[in-house]
């Protein structure tokens, strides 16, 4: 009984078989007797991978079940859920854009018509940036842009996740409020 697996992708690289059928992933193929090609392309591979053409369905070989393994316990998973809060631009209330949205199950938070006051950027990025520049005079846009990189350089990761965090909680309030202006 002859049977050969090529299982490394090295050698499937280095192999070349002109044409090839696939045996179902049903069990395990056994030849009855020598496949009629010689060389690099006289063996057969299992499970829906290659399998050359002289072992089509004129050969001797049957398929026979795997015999029962046991599996590995799959680590569940933790199930997060992603919430995304766009504004009303056209380009976020597009029917694609929604489509994306719902076939990757992201939940989409109703964002209240002209309330910029949700934007992050807007509530918790701008003001602590305009104080940190304020009085500064910079000579050309480099001298910004490096000043920019700087202060952004040396902001500490919860400065990042207070923003976000605080998002919830004016959103929440934005709601309540039917949309109008939320001050603090």
């Amino acid at each position: 009984m002859i049977s050969s697996v090529y299982e490394s992708l090295e050698m499937t690289q280095l192999l070349k078989v002109e044409r090839v059928t696939t045996v179902p992933q049903q069990g395990d193929l056994r030849l009855s007797g020598p496949p009629s090609g010689q060389g690099a392309g006289s063996g057969a591979r299992t499970r829906d991978r290659r399998v050359p053409a002289d072992l089509r369905a004129d050969s001797q070989a049957t398929v026979l079940p795997t015999p029962p393994y046991k599996r590995r316990k799959k680590k569940k998973k933790k199930n997060y859920k992603c919430f995304q809060m766009y504004d009303n631009a056209t380009p976020h209330s597009a029917n694609l854009t929604q489509q994306w949205l719902q076939r990757y199950g992201w939940e989409i938070l109703p964002h209240p018509a002209h309330s910029p006051d949700l934007a992050p950027s807007d509530f918790h990025l701008f003001g602590p940036l305009k104080r940190h520049l304020g009085g500064m005079a910079f000579e050309t846009e480099d001298d910004l842009i490096s000043e920019l990189r700087n202060w952004f350089d040396n902001l500490d990761v919860d400065f990042f996740r207070v923003g976000i965090n605080s998002l919830l909680s004016r959103w929440q309030k934005c709601i309540d409020l039917h949309g109008d202006y939320v001050e603090k």
